[in-house]
């Protein structure tokens, strides 16, 4: 189901990032819609987001949580 949207603010959503980020605008966002997880870039609000199944989403953070990307 992954899918594109070219603005982000458009979304009727809440944005939510990591409470670790403090006032740091330097971070990942995410909300939810009817089911889908939508992830953006919180320095670039009016611009893409990506759009998740809620278990696409799920393996993601489970991922990023086991450091499978730390060598990006």
């Amino acid at each position: 189901m992954s899918k594109f949207i070219n603005d982000a603010s458009t979304l009727p959503v809440a944005w939510t990032k990591a409470a670790a980020s403090g006032n740091d605008n330097d971070c990942v966002e995410l909300a939810s819609l009817d089911g889908a997880v939508f992830i953006r870039d919180s320095k670039n609000p009016t611009g893409p987001a990506l759009c998740f199944t809620p278990s696409e989403a799920s393996a993601f953070l489970a991922g990023a949580k086991a450091g499978d990307f730390d060598h990006i």
